[in-house]
């Protein structure tokens, strides 16, 4: 590079830094929205597939599922029952744009954002309660990442998992989390066996609650990866924490790094 092109060089880059924006190559990767739904505009259409009392369980509290303002809402009862009758299930797959969806395949990386209330009500509990899942789209596949409520020594947290090799990502207190706003950003690198990066974020009342990652795991089964939330928990809890209640999302942000 000759002189007169470092010095303009120089200049676009310092005035970028100037300006507080990163000073990097035009070229350097970065994060571009792919799907921003809006509860209010959107509706249910925002997902791929609604698994709302797939058994037929308890038609008379339908919808489970809707929107609620600008807010998806999933309502559980404690009478509700999956097609497998040891556990419940309210849930949403995959990100809808428009006639298409997209399609998580291995090498990509993803990023998942947003706001997620818990009340006091949805506690954890000493077996699975799952509130968003990564798998495999099809039946009988096995969940490839998992954001749980669980007991752990009585006390209720909030974790996330790495289903192979059953990887603990990270886990907090779930209490300073009921009742309030809590900002979700997860970021996934789709990898076969030890290929594949998690990170996961919190953030509650402009206040980072955890900041961890977990690299060289597998995040990749077959076919692509395909996002969920809802409400997914067994029956076979002991400490007596099931109870009617719900789980607010909004402000939904998928985005893919390239």
């Amino acid at each position: 590079m000759n002189a007169s092109r470092r010095a303009v060089l120089g200049a676009a880059l310092g005035g970028a830094v100037a300006a507080g924006l990163p000073a990097t190559p035009a070229s350097a990767a970065s994060w571009q929205l792919r799907w921003s739904p809006s509860a209010s505009r959107d509706g249910l259409r925002a997902f791929e597939t609604i698994e709302d009392d797939r058994a037929g369980s308890h038609p008379s509290g339908a919808p489970h599922i809707r929107t609620e303002g600008d807010n998806f809402r999933f309502t559980m009862h404690t009478v509700d029952r999956d097609t497998s009758t040891d556990r419940q299930r309210q849930e949403v797959t995959g990100c809808r744009d428009g006639d298409s969806y997209l399609r998580w395949t291995s090498g990509q990386t993803w990023r998942i954002t947003y706001s997620m209330f818990l009340p006091s009500s949805l506690k954890a509990t000493t077996t699975f309660t799952h509130i968003m899942q990564m798998k495999q789209p099809g039946t009988g596949t096995s969940p490839i990442v998992v954001q749980s409520l669980r007991r752990v020594g009585g006390v209720q947290t909030i974790e996330l998992k790495v289903f192979t090799g059953d990887v603990l990502v990270g886990r907090t207190d779930l209490g300073p989390l009921h009742d309030r706003w809590t900002d979700v950003d997860l970021r996934m690198k789709i990898g076969d066996g030890t290929s594949g990066t998690v990170r996961w974020i919190l953030k509650s009342g402009g206040a980072t609650v955890i900041d961890t990652s977990r690299s060289g795991v597998d995040t990749f089964l077959a076919d692509r990866v395909r996002p969920k939330w809802g409400i997914y928990r067994s029956l076979g809890d002991t400490s007596g924490s099931l109870q009617n209640c719900h789980m607010l999302l909004t402000r939904m942000r998928a985005y893919q790094l390239v």
